[in-house]
């Protein structure tokens, strides 16, 4: 199957996600919806728990992607920092799945899949890894920090202590994680980024 069929198919599952609870997402739906028969939607994810990790997955791939043009669309570390903050922040609000996964919190109408692996025997290569573990909202702060930290780390970036760089990206993430759960205003997430980095040596 296409890679671009296969995204259709996840297209299709979001956007009924989007408009129902996943217990009411029928598989039928979501192939006529992509324009495929049922049996392919079956042979490219085994079921619709395969079809919910991958999802997630997908969704997580999304986020950190974002976090990855946050963290290298700006020169001054602060300005990277409080990007990725807001980005966190701005993707968490705008997608249930995203905010499940950063905060751990499965609301009743979203798929709620197990975040260790599963046992697999997909063909597809993209489902195998979807099978795989899932990030938890601990992980993604790791993965987020430990990429922070790589990107102001680089050859030519403003050099920083190892370990003051390393508490400084983990408070943003912390941070940004707060602001997932209680918003601030309009704004405020990379307000609040900068007031802390002021603390900080970064």
């Amino acid at each position: 199957m296409m890679p671009a069929a296969r995204e259709s198919l996840l297209d299709a599952a979001y956007t009924a996600l989007t408009r129902r609870p996943w217990s009411a997402v029928r598989m039928v739906d979501v192939a006529a919806a992509a324009g495929v028969s049922r049996q392919t939607l079956y042979n490219e994810f085994g079921s619709k728990e395969g079809l919910a990790r991958a999802l997630v997955r997908r969704e997580a791939d999304g986020y950190l992607a974002g976090v990855e043009r946050a963290l290298t669309g700006y020169i001054d570390p602060r300005d990277r920092l409080a990007a990725t903050a807001e980005w966190t922040a701005s993707a968490a609000r705008e997608n249930a799945l995203v905010r499940a996964m950063l905060t751990g919190f499965w609301s009743e109408g979203l798929p709620s899949p197990t975040l260790s692996a599963v046992p697999s025997s997909s063909a597809v290569p993209a489902q195998r890894r979807a099978d795989g573990p899932l990030p938890s909202p601990g992980d993604f702060v790791q993965i987020v920090r430990d990429r922070a930290v790589a990107v102001l780390s680089l050859p030519g970036a403003t050099r920083y202590d190892g370990s003051e760089l390393a508490r400084s990206c983990e408070l943003v993430v912390r941070l940004a994680l707060s602001c997932v759960a209680a918003p601030p205003p309009e704004g405020g997430v990379a307000e609040l980024v900068r007031g802390a980095l002021g603390r900080q040596s970064v």
